[in-house]
């Protein structure tokens, strides 16, 4: 988050709980989700501010917010809430901890290639099916904004987002999305209501090297939360011996150290790649081609010909491809799935050198 805007709500927090109004239709809003949390995991609280939410979302609620002023007025209004100060991009939680997540005007202030990050690192906070409620300013303007309602706290960073953007980033983030529209109570911001899907978030972000893009998730990778998670997978030892990455199933790490993101042509989970349908790769194809259009990684690498040949070119082969995927070159290569005993370790790691070593010269 914002340094110099979690600096101004520290400095000015009693000022800010004092200039800021009810609202009986946003208040309203966080009962019906409190209402909704998957018992008995508590509420979390995103960018709480001095707390004017949390009884409306119920018992057990957690205060979070990257100023600790407000965190204490927050535990000053609801005293029986658990009160944690820390990031909205490194929330200092255990994974499958929470039961449904609220955050009002909060993600607003990271910027939007550090969204899916966010949105990530809360999948992977909250329990399968449970619920989040979000609203986002509406617009592509990014930075100290002017003109605001509450001018009188200058200097603060400001992300708008558009609708179609952020349904996408949200598909992404591993959420099965019910409402992302232009909000009925005021057009400048956006309502999303979603829940967290039994699938993998994307691990992407800005600068990325290589993007490597999979079929889908397996049902095990889903529940663990690693792509390509299960023993007998040969994508991570495949990858440390190329040098792609050196941490083994740990995609945090090989984006943040390596470059290297991960996402999937299909986000739904399934027991076997061969369940998904043609319509599947091709509209997660238009995902993707959105995904690096937007954050431009240097080249994206897709693990497993089918998903590439149901989408794109129907005999393509392993290798540099000639077509583009949002403006981005392609490598293409076979699944590293234990059951395609056509490719030993020895060839998928090769795959990976090859890929890296173009990926370099972009």
């Amino acid at each position: 988050m914002d340094l110099p805007t979690i600096a101004i709500y520290e400095q000015r927090a009693k000022e800010w709980q004092q200039a800021r109004t009810s609202d009986g239709a946003i208040y309203a809003r966080a009962k019906k989700l409190g209402e909704q949390r998957i018992a008995p995991y508590p509420v979390l609280d995103l960018g709480c501010g001095p707390g004017p939410h949390l009884a409306a979302l119920g018992a057990p609620v957690v205060a979070q917010d990257g100023a600790p002023a407000m965190v204490s007025l927050a535990l000053a209004a609801v005293p029986s809430a658990l009160g944690v100060c820390g990031d909205l991009l490194h929330l200092p939680l255990r994974r499958s901890s929470l039961g449904a997540a609220w955050a009002s005007a909060s993600y607003l202030h990271i910027k939007r290639v550090e969204l899916p990050w966010a949105l990530m690192d809360l999948h992977q906070a909250l329990v399968p099916d449970a619920p989040i409620a979000l609203s986002l300013r509406r617009g592509n303007k990014e930075g100290q904004l002017v003109g605001l309602r509450d001018d009188q706290f200058p200097g603060r960073f400001f992300a708008e987002i558009e609708v179609k953007e952020l349904h996408s980033i949200l598909v992404g983030a591993g959420f099965s999305v019910a409402l992302c529209e232009v909000d009925s109570l005021n057009d400048g911001w956006i309502e999303v209501q979603a829940k967290r899907a039994p699938t993998l978030p994307d691990f992407v972000g800005p600068n990325m090297n290589i993007l490597i893009c999979g079929l889908n998730p397996s049902i095990y990778s889903a529940e663990v939360g690693v792509g390509f998670g299960r023993p007998g997978n040969r994508f991570w030892p495949a990858a440390i011996k190329a040098g792609m990455v050196s941490q083994d199933r740990d995609p945090r790490h090989a984006l943040q150290n390596h470059g290297v993101g991960m996402t999937d042509l299909v986000k739904r989970a399934t027991a076997k790649a061969s369940d998904l349908k043609i319509y599947e790769y091709q509209e997660g194809m238009e995902r993707v081609a959105r995904l690096t259009q937007w954050l431009k990684p240097k080249m994206i690498c897709f693990v497993g010909l089918s998903g590439y040949r149901a989408a794109i070119d129907k005999s393509a082969q392993a290798g540099i491809q000639p077509q583009l995927v949002g403006g981005t070159r392609v490598y293409l290569m076979p699944s590293t799935s234990g059951l395609n005993a056509h490719s030993s370790l020895d060839q998928l790691s090769e795959h990976f050198e090859t890929a890296l070593a173009f990926s370099k010269t972009l």
